[in-house]
């Protein structure tokens, strides 16, 4: 004997009605995931950067509380910058306390970032304080703004290959 079950249009309408709810959630209310932390694709954490231009160098900071400097690992390759390490746990799985808050966040985190120009990696210093990493990469000779000096008058080199005025 088979069971019937009457059909509820209205019960679709309302997992959709969720999922609308869940991605304005997501996209205004915590537009970096739970409490600012973004999470990567493969379920890391991704790692807030700021990232700014002096004259020479690029600078880098990153947030990495409760992090030895010995468990970041920093590479460059080409123009992209890669920032991954892991934050341990205080507690173990035997430890039977009773949390009644449990905001912070344990694991491994991640970060690509693509650089906005060349630099020299080999000259690349990193420097971790107090829970802040900063990171100065010397921008590459190529990279760095020159000043061309504006030539008028008479002192000004002829360039090959210019347009002949033709009679007509």
């Amino acid at each position: 004997m088979a069971n019937l079950v009457r059909w509820d249009p209205f019960g679709e309408m309302w997992s959709l009605r969720q999922a609308m709810d869940r991605l304005f959630e997501d996209a205004f209310v915590r537009p970096n995931g739970f409490l600012g932390t973004a999470r990567g694709e493969d379920g890391t954490n991704a790692l807030a950067v700021d990232m700014y231009e002096t004259g020479d160098d690029l600078i880098v900071t990153a947030a990495v509380p409760g992090v030895r400097p010995e468990d970041i690992d920093i590479t460059v390759q080409g123009d992209v910058l890669t920032i991954k390490g892991e934050t341990q746990t205080e507690h173990t799985d035997e430890d039977k306390s009773s949390y009644h808050v449990h905001e912070r966040r344990y694991g491994r985190f991640y970060r690509q970032v693509a650089l906005p120009s060349t630099v020299k990696s080999d000259a690349a210093e990193a420097h971790f304080e107090n829970g802040i990493l900063k990171l100065r990469l010397p921008k590459a000779e190529e990279a760095k703004e020159r000043k061309i000096q504006v030539q008028g008058g008479s002192s000004a080199p002829q360039i090959s290959g210019e347009a002949k005025e033709v009679a007509a």
